[in-house]
């Protein structure tokens, strides 16, 4: 544990260290409240709370809304007592985002070139890529506690292993990463820890059901359920990208046929779109088709931007099937909200009248009626973001 956490000690450890993991859930806490969640004396808390402050941890945050009467004091974290980096893996780059202890976002890194290679030296590479990028910005490193990677596929935050960087049983990837950074590294999966940032920017402090699918080149969820992350039994929940929904006879990646991401994700939306080009249909990217160029999602994306009818066409049919599968999700779990983020979330104007379409044809109207169906509001910034709010969640929580 990095110095300023090893500072939490004496006869006020462990209440000082429930303070801390409170804390880094929601942003403030009266003394009163602090009280009744630890089961103790309004004194002793207030004595606590002073030493904390005086070590560095805690700040008075300002006055508790009341309509009658003292308004009492909030604390929360000091943003100046450190700080926690996340890093969002992508295909072919990186996005950093810096946040300071008390989780607002001070630095922001975007589009890194690196593609992360299943090797140690990738591994180490990518370390250095970071560190130097991190410099290059400004930040002071004395001061980050904590980081946080996300990667795609089945990630297990708690073993530290990655099934789609694996090195071996001996040597899960998050140790060759505390390793090469010389602090702890929380992994995970990218699309749990973009619903994570996510909810945290629109329910702070709260306790919601919130439903986060990140439709990229594949498809993934994220699930928050009374305000924590879902994970399962073995850690990897959210696979609805191979939901057996589809009678479409494609095979996923996964090597199984009729999985919902062969139908409504990026890599589903390039197969469509070639599909129609070679049967003839008219584009703008039929000059490159034509010449037997790569068209890449890039591609499509950039021709949507540009309103060709084709490429818009094809996302269309991507939002009806994915509105199939969100209606279902609503059915079974009557969220407070659903987002839709990744990369195909830049299609919102297109993509979103037939999903919500298709939620109004399928899904139960009593249920329906009480979910808000809306577009990332963090963007490709939401994994990255997610990624140094959990390293710091799950830092200051596991000392407690």
């Amino acid at each position: 544990m990095e110095t300023l956490l090893n500072n939490i000690n004496g006869r006020y450890a462990a209440e000082k260290k429930t303070i801390l993991a409170l804390c880094s859930s929601h942003e403030s806490y009266s003394i009163q409240d602090l009280a009744r969640e630890l089961g103790t004396s309004i004194p002793k808390v207030t004595r606590i709370v002073a030493e904390m402050i005086q070590e560095g941890f805690l700040v008075d945050t300002g006055k508790m809304e009341s309509a009658t009467g003292r308004r009492p004091s909030l604390y929360g974290l000091n943003p100046a007592a450190g700080s926690f980096v996340g890093i969002d893996v992508n295909r072919d780059s990186l996005m950093v985002a810096v946040t300071n202890f008390s989780g607002r976002v001070t630095r922001m890194l975007e589009d890194i070139p690196f593609v992360l290679r299943n090797t140690e030296d990738s591994v180490a590479d990518f370390c250095r890529c970071v560190q130097e990028k991190l410099s290059e910005a400004g930040v002071d490193k004395s001061l980050i506690r904590g980081y946080g990677v996300n990667l795609t596929g089945r990630v297990n935050h708690r073993t530290g292993y990655s099934y789609s960087y694996f090195l071996g049983e001996e040597k899960p990837i998050a140790q060759l990463l505390s390793a090469g950074f010389g602090h702890h590294v929380v992994v995970e999966n990218d699309s749990r820890a973009m619903a994570y940032g996510e909810y945290m920017s629109s329910f702070p402090g709260s306790e919601g059901n919130f439903l986060f699918l990140n439709v990229g080149w594949g498809l993934g969820m994220g699930m928050v359920m009374d305000g924590k992350l879902y994970y399962g039994k073995s850690g990897f929940s959210g696979e609805i990208g191979h939901f057996p929904l589809l009678d479409n006879n494609c095979v996923c990646q996964c090597g199984k046929v009729g999985c919902l991401e062969t139908g409504a994700s990026g890599s589903a939306l390039h197969r469509i779109v070639l599909e129609k080009l070679s049967d003839g249909r008219s584009s703008l990217l039929s000059p490159l088709f034509k010449e037997g160029k790569e068209i890449s999602l890039g591609n499509i994306l950039d021709a949507v931007e540009r309103e060709d009818v084709l490429c818009i066409e094809c996302v269309e049919q991507v939002g009806a099937t994915l509105g199939r599968a969100v209606a279902g999700l609503i059915n079974v779990f009557n969220p407070d909200m659903v987002v839709i983020g990744g990369r195909l979330s830049v299609t919102e104007r297109y993509l979103m009248p037939p999903l919500r379409g298709a939620v109004n044809r399928l899904s139960l109207n009593l249920v329906n009626s009480d979910t808000l169906i809306k577009v990332s509001r963090l963007g490709k910034t939401a994994g990255a973001i997610g990624a140094s709010l959990l390293s710091k969640n799950l830092l200051l929580s596991e000392i407690a």
